[in-house]
């Protein structure tokens, strides 16, 4: 982390510290279902609070139609952060405004507010310089452990970054050093999900990064259908045939293995209890959709990541949200974290369906590092500039 700053390079006592969280997690009728993400920040909410800083928290929640809206308020965050932290929290009602600035006012050192949703005001989106300004005059500070927000120019990530003086806190830290060294050594990658286009850019920059790119999900369909080989009714995105060419060519170039099923599990269709068959990739029926990698691609997999040092993994490799499609999904993560354990392999995943599919499998803890992010993890493996890092880079 020598290229930004960190915690390391300030002393808080006694500062007004607006310390950016990405708070976007999982709810139910105003209850929280999955605490993970608010785990992973809590370090930094605790560093600050033990060093004397006046901690004033803000986040998103949602997509409020830029006003406010009860359902989507922070307020049912409090308490889960609060026991995640150890810390007592108090709620204010605004993120700006004098309600924020006399909450900000009366805080001691230690004490931490958390302000409401952000997405209530229409400048954070659009990062509005006079909604920035109103987020900054309450601090001297700004600390942004929001990694999985940082791919996004809005207000709280990058308008106040360039008022204030920016720090990353611990858990930006964590991802930010886990994703540099991901891709030195010999590496493959796993990358599934639904559409080539979604993840043209990924693919076309990690080619020229890996040694190995394992293809699953809806995603590789193309890649087969581009091949010749016939896909039944699977999904699959014809218009970018050229592009799987252009893939395939550069991965050529650049000696890199591309890794598409030799077999498949197929249905009918994608629904629930279907009968399924699995199937020689040259084999798939045309009334049938290829829903899931079968066993001899999981294996064939595996031993290419056995042959490697790390391992980058986003997007499940088959219709995960349906089971039994989840099936090789789940048997590749107790894989991997078992090979984890053993110190044979540095094991980096990042993607909310990613970050599903390892918690549905029980090994979300034995995995090297499991970035919160999604769009921002894939951004940051294109080596894209992210609006929310740049601003922490020591000049």
């Amino acid at each position: 982390m020598s290229n930004y700053r960190t915690l390391d390079n300030i002393t808080v006592k006694g500062k007004r510290v607006l310390l950016r969280l990405d708070l976007n997690i999982p709810m139910n009728n105003g209850i929280v279902k999955d605490t993970n993400r608010l785990k992973r920040s809590a370090p930094t909410v605790i560093e600050l609070s033990n060093k004397g800083a006046k901690i004033i928290i803000i986040s998103h929640y949602g997509r409020p139609k830029k006003k406010p809206d009860a359902k989507l308020s922070m307020q049912p965050i409090v308490e889960p952060l609060a026991k995640a932290s150890g810390r007592k929290i108090n709620f204010v009602h605004n993120c700006i405004g004098a309600v924020a600035e006399n909450a900000v006012a009366n805080l001691l050192e230690g004490e931490i507010v958390l302000l409401e949703n952000l997405r209530f005001h229409n400048g954070e989106q659009t990062n509005d310089i006079n909604f920035a300004s109103s987020l900054a005059k309450l601090a001297d500070i700004y600390v942004n452990d929001a990694f999985s927000a940082s791919h996004r120019a809005h207000a709280s990530i990058k308008g106040v970054a360039d008022i204030l003086p920016a720090f990353a806190g611990r858990l930006m830290e964590a991802e930010l050093n886990a994703l540099n060294y991901t891709l030195q050594g010999p590496v493959i990658a796993v990358i599934g999900g639904d559409k080539v286009s979604t993840k043209l850019n990924i693919l076309i920059n990690l080619v020229s990064q890996v040694e190995v790119l394992a293809i699953g999900g809806c995603m590789a369909n193309t890649f087969l259908f581009a091949n010749g080989v016939g896909i039944g009714k699977s999904l699959v995105e014809p218009n970018f045939i050229d592009t799987v060419y252009d893939i395939q060519a550069k991965a050529k170039e650049a000696n890199c293995d591309i890794l598409l099923s030799i077999d498949a599990i197929v249905a009918d269709a994608l629904v629930a209890d279907v009968k399924t068959k699995t199937v020689d990739i040259l084999k798939v029926p045309s009334n049938k959709m290829i829903l899931d990698i079968g066993p001899k691609t999981l294996e064939l997999i595996t031993k290419r990541i056995e042959a490697c040092k790390t391992l980058v993994w986003n997007g499940p490799l088959g219709a995960f949200e349906m089971k039994p499609f989840d099936k090789n999904t789940i048997a590749l993560a107790k894989t991997v974290a078992d090979m984890t354990d053993r110190g044979q392999i540095i094991s980096i995943a990042g993607g909310g369906n990613t970050m599903a599919a390892l918690a549905e499998a029980g090994v979300i803890d034995r995995f090297s590092y499991v970035s919160t992010a999604g769009g921002a993890f894939l951004e940051q493996l294109e080596g894209k500039d992210l609006p929310g890092i740049t601003a922490l880079k020591i000049n």
